[in-house]
């Protein structure tokens, strides 16, 4: 975005919809979601960047440090990272050939490859989480307090979509 707009146009978007189709709540409030969540991903992705991560590369390596053995096999990387099989593929790929994670067979059982962090891959996770963290991850703009409120508020959004069950 070149410079800030004179106006809200989510707010513009909002009075136009109530004026000529019905309630705009909804649309307004899921109109701000989806243009924060470019504002967060275009700051993430910069903080990242010079790290040679994505997103999601980085979450896997956070999720791998997570684990208590350093490793985890592919199909619970795909769980808790919430993604399809072939995604978790294609990253564990890229960060193999970075040399930040390796593949070691499953030591009991022959059908299942863990994915292990190297130290290499601990090293950029490092530097990454620097790096995302000194920009709040992007989300600026609110307290601690409403960084919490947005939590909870995106929890119950959700859990209704059956992310999880607890």
């Amino acid at each position: 975005m070149n410079r800030p707009l004179p106006f809200d146009p989510i707010a513009r978007a909002a009075q136009l919809w109530e004026a000529r189709i019905g309630p705009s709540g909804t649309m307004a409030a899921v109109t701000g979601v989806m243009r924060v969540q470019q504002i967060i991903q275009s700051a993430v992705d910069g903080a990242l960047k010079p790290h040679g991560l994505t997103f999601a590369r980085y979450e896997a390596l956070v999720l791998l440090t997570f684990a208590r053995s350093a490793h985890l096999p592919m199909r619970v990387m795909g769980e808790r990272l919430q993604l399809h099989p072939t995604s978790v593929t294609n990253i564990v790929d890229r960060l193999e050939r970075d040399g930040l994670v390796k593949r070691v067979p499953h030591p009991t059982d022959r059908r299942t490859t863990l994915v292990e962090i190297t130290e290499d891959g601990r090293t950029r996770r490092e530097a990454a989480t620097e790096a995302v963290t000194s920009i709040d991850f992007g989300l600026t703009g609110l307290t601690g307090r409403q960084t919490e409120q947005l939590t909870d508020l995106l929890t119950k959004v959700r859990r209704a979509a059956g992310d999880f069950t607890e």
